[in-house]
């Protein structure tokens, strides 16, 4: 089985996602089938990729074919970069053969194109993996306002839907989405993110990592990740609750990583005086069980209007480093359902500072508890979403497709 795997985040990119597929590509490969990743050139380019428009590099059973986008963060330019690489995956279709297998990881849903196209002429069966319900997201955000812009998006999304021989969704409420969309059953599975419960485990909180960011010797609120349209708004009321919560001067609220969103939190912490924020940027992939082992507390902050159309991948890593989970969601979203179910945390309202200043102080003061917490995290998902089962999992899909 020959699988082409079409994702614009891919390793050596930060985040998340980068390297959930680069792992789900390793384990294919592995396993003896011949999987070709359709990605992109790294955003910050290395001294490997400093000007190139194209790179194939091939180990085995894997290929990775990287093509040029624009890398800019703004809107306008996510959405010329997402026509750039759908035009690559066209161009890519050259070394299709009869009875290939397509993996779509979207957003872009515009990858429905070359999607038709592998049908079409080579009889391709295609897996949509749904990382974010787009346009549902664009739209709450904001960035999709125009009615007929909105009528074109959503008539794309129905198609990419309809064209697909599977959709995998991270999570129920996704599925939920999605037939009310009238997705049919048999197309759908909900397939989560995994964790490699191995590599992301529970570490002392005094570790090289912690002294080296000034983190060891404080009670170290955290959120590590993209700062996006996704999570900004929550951000900035975690900064009013930082406000609220100055007198404390143990208490340090620590935002790493960078993002479309990085520079207006920052200006909100400006704007408030705060002296008790650090912003880092991203750490080696390496050092995360250790930065995430130099927080007392790790934060989820989702907008209140998305809260409902996305799980980040970040909940399930949070709770494998064993550590208690504050969800900044809205009461019905799948996150704060997660949290109350499993009880590895509290979930407060996304744009309430004052319930999260309080849950903070809350936690602060319950030693026993954040380690009661932190303890029901690790082993949830040590239970339900470690690397080896998902991946199997995806395996045995991919193939039920072709048999």
């Amino acid at each position: 089985m020959k699988i082409f795997l079409h994702t614009m985040y891919y390793l050596p990119d930060f985040g998340s996602a980068p390297v959930l597929m680069d792992e789900l590509a390793g384990y294919l490969a592995a396993a003896g089938h011949e999987v070709e990743v359709v990605t992109t050139l790294p955003r910050k380019r290395t001294a490997a990729f400093r000007g190139l428009a194209y790179s194939r590099r091939s180990e085995g059973n894997l290929v990775v074919k990287r093509l040029w986008t624009n890398a800019t963060a703004q809107p306008l330019g996510r959405l010329l970069a997402w026509n750039i690489y759908t035009a690559g995956a066209m161009l890519n279709l050259r070394s299709l053969r009869k009875g290939d297998l397509l993996f779509l990881r979207t957003p872009p849903l515009q990858l429905g194109l070359p999607a038709f196209f592998a049908k079409a002429l080579r009889g391709a069966r295609v897996l949509v993996n749904v990382q974010d319900i787009h346009p549902d997201l664009a739209i709450e955000s904001g960035i999709l306002t125009h009615p007929a812009g909105i009528r074109l998006a959503q008539a794309l999304e129905k198609w990419v839907y309809g064209l697909a021989d599977k959709i995998a969704v991270i999570s129920e409420g996704f599925a939920r989405n999605l037939r009310a969309k009238g997705v049919p059953e048999s197309k759908l599975e909900v397939l989560p993110n995994w964790v490699d419960t191995d590599f992301l485990r529970p570490l002392p909180k005094d570790n090289p990592v912690s002294r080296r960011l000034g983190l060891s010797d404080k009670f170290v609120v955290m959120y590590s990740g993209t700062v996006s349209i996704s999570s900004n708004l929550a951000l900035e009321r975690v900064l009013d609750a930082a406000k609220l919560l100055a007198d404390d001067k143990e208490i340090l609220f620590a935002v790493v990583g960078e993002g479309l969103k990085k520079d207006a939190v920052v200006a909100k912490a400006v704007s408030l005086g705060l002296r008790n924020t650090a912003f880092l940027p991203f750490q080696p992939y390496q050092d995360l069980p250790a930065l995430l082992a130099s927080s007392d507390v790790l934060l989820v902050p989702l907008d209140k209007d998305k809260s409902r159309l996305s799980v980040p991948s970040k909940l399930y890593t949070f709770m494998a480093a064993g550590r208690p989970v504050l969800g900044l969601a809205a009461p019905e979203s799948e996150v704060a359902a997660v949290l109350r179910e499993t009880d590895c945390g509290p979930a407060v309202p996304p744009d309430d500072a004052a319930a999260v200043a309080a849950a903070v102080r809350a936690l602060k003061r319950s030693p026993e508890r954040r380690r009661e917490q932190g303890a029901n995290a690790r082993a949830h998902v040590v239970r339900h979403f470690a690397k080896g089962k998902v991946l199997r999992a995806y395996e045995e899909l991919l193939m039920s497709m072709v048999s």
